[in-house]
């Protein structure tokens, strides 16, 4: 059960974790960027030669690979990445013929299935 004091509003200036973050510190996405900067020499998995890749075109290409051998979902990635996910719609026309607003209070006419 709510107890009622959790349930009023902070007053102006104060906060919930005063030991949070501290100011300037890097949020993961941040983080994950500067890692895919990284450049190294090792092997192009497309070629096989030795190259000076960055993190981000070893794994692209990596996965460019499991593409080319049929792997639908690392396909499927690079397609969204590429050129966006396509939307998903959903249809909320909805038709109700023959309704009564009274209909909603009639607890009884709900019978649960057997």
């Amino acid at each position: 059960m709510a107890n009622e004091e959790n349930l009023k509003p902070f007053k102006k200036g104060e906060v919930s974790n005063p030991a949070g973050r501290p100011k300037g510190a890097k949020n993961r996405s941040t983080i994950i960027k500067e890692l895919f900067e990284f450049a190294k020499t090792q092997k192009n998995p497309l070629t096989g030669e030795q190259e000076i890749l960055t993190q981000e075109q070893a794994i692209t290409m990596a996965m460019l690979l499991k593409a080319s051998k049929g792997d639908v979902n690392a396909y499927k990635a690079l397609m969204d990445s590429c050129y966006g996910a396509p939307k998903q719609t959903t249809d909320t026309n909805l038709s109700v013929s023959n309704f009564d607003v009274k209909d909603l209070f009639k607890i009884d006419s709900i019978k649960p299935e057997v």
